[in-house]
């Protein structure tokens, strides 16, 4: 079956459907400031959704920028939830803790720790999380996968934004290491029978996949 591609008119359509009020706004001005390349608003929502859908409770993200994935994953958690956000730049941490303030998020509700990912996420607990996101290095996304898959538990989430990178992924012609690493981790995904892949393509795309339940060997 060939599926006609959205005019571009009804993809931009499509990218804005959900509003960004003014914090968001002010953090995605933040970013463009101090060079942090924020997740569009459609890949914003997405994140909301899928947390909301989960009732995410500890969400894990790799790639603090300003706050604004941060802020659209806590706008959809439960009220309790607890995001682990992890960034090189102590810089950027520090400005998406003014828009988590700004947006009246608690400050209890939002760990900032400054440090590489693969350093830092190793030193997280096994199962502990409903959700991960990452949005760092694209030639570590393989190594976020394997961390990732340790820490979400059955049922919970992994996401890798920038799964089209600039139309490059889809063109085999492109071989830089980026283009290589985010193709072959789409392969992997796709590949791996204990998840449930989907790629969406909103903003810069979104891979996403939920993790399967373990089977319960009592039931055979």
């Amino acid at each position: 079956m060939t599926v006609t591609p959205p005019k571009p008119a009804s993809w931009s359509y499509a990218e804005s459907f959900v509003d960004e009020d003014e914090v968001l706004a002010a953090a995605r001005a933040r970013s463009e400031e101090v060079g942090a390349v924020a997740i569009g608003s459609g890949g914003g929502a997405a994140l909301r959704f899928l947390a909301s859908v989960i009732e995410a409770r500890a969400v894990v993200e790799v790639g603090t920028g300003a706050g604004v994935s941060g802020l659209w994953l806590l706008r959809g958690m439960r009220s309790d939830g607890v995001l682990t956000t992890i960034d090189i730049e102590a810089e950027h941490q520090r400005l998406a803790r003014e828009t988590f303030n700004e947006a009246g998020i608690p400050a209890q509700r939002a760990r900032t720790i400054a440090g590489a990912a693969l350093d830092v996420l190793p030193r997280l607990t096994d199962g502990h999380y409903d959700l991960v996101f990452c949005d760092g290095d694209k030639a570590e996304y393989t190594a976020y996968l394997k961390e990732a898959l340790r820490l979400v538990r059955p049922g919970g989430i992994v996401a890798f934004d920038n799964a089209l990178w600039h139309d490059r992924v889809a063109d085999p012609a492109q071989r830089d290491e980026d283009t290589t690493v985010i193709r072959d981790l789409g392969r992997e995904i796709a590949a791996n029978d204990s998840l449930v892949p989907m790629l969406l393509p909103v903003g810069d795309g979104l891979l996403v996949a939920k993790k399967e339940w373990a089977p319960d060997a009592s039931a055979t």
